[in-house]
């Protein structure tokens, strides 16, 4: 495999990696579940309505 297929390749699997882990996310603030996060080196748990405020701050 060329490095030019590699880096085609790569992007592919870190562009379904990002869509997977978002749709994740999505699933459990539509349901209302909490989702643990690592933020400055620590795990915190966010719930529905955090995450919510987190892709609303992304998005804009």
């Amino acid at each position: 495999m060329t490095e030019e297929e590699m880096k085609k390749l790569h992007c592919k699997i870190d562009a379904g990696v990002k869509a997977a882990i978002a749709a994740a996310i999505e699933r459990h603030r539509k349901l209302g579940q909490s989702i643990s996060i690592m933020r400055e080196g620590k795990v915190v748990t966010l719930t529905s309505d955090e995450i919510t405020a987190i892709q609303n701050q992304q998005n804009s």
